[in-house]
């Protein structure tokens, strides 16, 4: 592919050392690899605060790879990754733990307990992370449903609600611990058009009124156009990194023609 994609000079830019506060996630000359074999490499890009920061890219680039490095899944074989300031693989597996104590993981399709019901699920997260009481961890998973439309549904099983439920379930679990960042894997990934809609409005909605910064990882162009205002683009070919910047801006000013092809790939958001 052509070089790296020009990044959109936004008007809202911060300067390049800003501080931790508003550049919660940093990402430094990172590589990640399975032994010999190089998933991406060169990765330098940062997430400031309040942004719903898309990683995309075309199939079998290594999007969800270099999500799990964010979280403290899998670490890089080269390069750092901060997080408030701190660098995460730099830790020990108690200090990543208290690092990542600021952060929240929705995997695709949810990730609960299928034999817990909703609250249950959101319930195991405050207890193992808490000093709340029975009472008030009830109480709190409530709450937790309730900002992501399930009030009513505490007692329903995973089993027993539509897909997109599960994922907005999902995010509830995620919010369990208040956290300030939320990572998201393929979110949307096999649900229909309209439930791919609400999840995005979620999205949106958490992030101006909890003022949480989100991660997403998503393939989807209805929703990097709805919900994304800061990206990275990956390349499967070169694997590297060819742009940063809001998809929209990409999609119609990218120096690289690869870009524009990948975001204008089906109708305009």
């Amino acid at each position: 592919m052509a070089d790296a994609g020009t990044a959109h000079p936004q008007s809202d830019a911060r300067p390049a050392k800003a501080a931790a506060d508003d550049t919660p996630i940093v990402v430094e000359n990172v590589t990640m690899s399975y032994g010999s074999f190089i998933v991406q490499q060169g990765l330098n890009f940062t997430v400031r605060r309040g942004d719903v920061f898309i990683i995309m890219g075309g199939s079998g680039c290594g999007k969800s790879t270099v999500l799990r490095a964010l979280f403290g899944m899998q670490p890089p074989s080269q390069g750092r990754v901060l997080i408030n300031g701190e660098s995460l693989w730099d830790q020990d597996e108690i200090g990543r733990q208290r690092v990542l104590r600021s952060s929240g993981v929705v995997f695709q399709s949810g990730g609960m307990w299928s034999t817990m019901t909703l609250a249950e699920n959101i319930e195991l997260v405050l207890q193992a992370y808490t000093q709340v009481d029975a009472g008030e961890a009830r109480d709190l998973a409530r709450l937790k449903l309730a900002l992501v439309g399930l009030s009513g549904f505490e007692d329903y099983y995973p089993s027993e609600i539509s897909g997109g439920m599960q994922r907005r379930a999902g995010v509830a679990r995620a919010l369990a611990l208040d956290p300030q960042i939320l990572f998201l894997d393929e979110p949307s990934a096999g649900l229909d058009p309209i439930s791919s809609r609400r999840l995005d409005e979620l999205i949106l909605e958490l992030r101006d009124s909890l003022g949480a910064t989100f991660v997403v990882v998503t393939h989807e162009l209805a929703s990097i156009f709805t919900i994304g205002n800061n990206s990275v683009v990956l390349d499967p070919v070169s694997k590297t990194q060819i742009a940063t910047g809001d998809p929209k801006w990409l999609r119609d000013h990218s120096d690289n023609s690869d870009v524009r092809a990948f975001l204008n790939r089906g109708e305009k958001g």
